[in-house]
């Protein structure tokens, strides 16, 4: 799946994008979507980390030339193991060499294991490299792990984990321009993922999605804003104020955010006056963290 696309995918795709240098081949990361458990446990689906325009981004800012995205269906989940190797000879006749994780499992019924992969793909003339698994501070890297790093607003352990800044996407749509009246104007997103960060106040950068790199700094809010909000049924509203002056971004412009640091989390002041001392706060420390991460 790659979900989150964290250090122990980095770790597969490493070796494969070197690899295809070195011969001159072509790196390819295959995935899939929807999730498998969303068709074979729809009752206890997984919560995905990103969506697959921010998976398939950080897939190439690793080095793949191309994300391959198969539809996950009953019918491809039937796919036996023996039969898995001969399905992408089909698909992608030049290939040379599977990359997987040590635990990779594959095939209807997760039957298949690196050891079978190696014995049913080498009889084809197909290699087969296993990338180990990477731990971090004793225990292993991996979704789930930083799922709940995220939901607890631990953003320093999800960075460490993913080895980048966790990333988010969304289109800007029209705002109260409440944060405008207190002198603090933001690009609104309705962004409610399937795994959500806590609530809170966050350094960020953001861009545009198809930049290289996110060049605008700023201070996320990510909530409910009970101090404005009396309406019950608030949907989740990610808002994003540039340190650096007027942006130059309209509404259905789809921009990536980068969630550098969490500040605090997000709370109800006595009043608009009170909250606006706060974003003043909050604002001065992403400018103080940004210029002891450019230093």
């Amino acid at each position: 799946m790659f979900d989150g696309v964290h250090l122990g995918h980095r770790s597969v795709m490493d070796a494969a994008v070197v690899a295809a240098r070195r011969t001159d081949g072509v790196a390819v990361a295959l995935t899939f979507d929807p999730h498998p458990s969303r068709v074979l446990r729809p009752d206890a689906a997984v919560r995905l980390l990103m969506p697959a325009k921010i998976k398939a981004r950080r897939l190439r800012q690793l080095g793949a030339e191309s994300v391959i995205t198969q539809s996950f269906t009953r019918e491809f989940a039937a796919v036996s193991a023996e039969e898995f190797v001969p399905m992408l000879q089909r698909a992608l006749p030049h290939l040379r060499m599977i990359y997987v994780g040590e635990n990779w499992r594959f095939g209807q019924g997760r039957i298949g294991d690196v050891t079978m992969l190696q014995t049913l793909a080498s009889e084809r003339g197909v290699g087969v490299y296993s990338a180990p698994r990477v731990n971090l501070d004793g225990a292993p890297i991996s979704s789930t792990r930083i799922r709940a790093a995220l939901a607890a607003g631990d953003l320093a352990t999800v960075n460490a984990l993913l080895g980048y800044a966790y990333q988010s996407a969304g289109e800007v749509v029209p705002g109260r321009k409440l944060g405008r009246t207190m002198g603090f104007p933001t690009l609104n997103f309705e962004w409610d993922p399937e795994s959500r960060p806590a609530y809170g106040v966050y350094a960020v950068r953001f861009g545009r999605l198809e930049d290289e790199r996110l060049e605008g700094r700023g201070v996320a809010n990510y909530g409910l804003r009970p101090t404005v909000e009396t309406n019950d049924h608030v949907v989740p509203l990610l808002e994003v104020h540039g340190l650096d002056g007027d942006v130059n971004y309209e509404t259905g412009d789809l921009l990536a955010v980068e969630w550098c640091r969490h500040i605090r989390a997000e709370q109800r002041f006595a009043n608009v006056e009170v909250l606006r001392k706060q974003i003043s706060r909050d604002v001065e420390i992403a400018k103080r963290f940004f210029r002891t991460k450019e230093k």
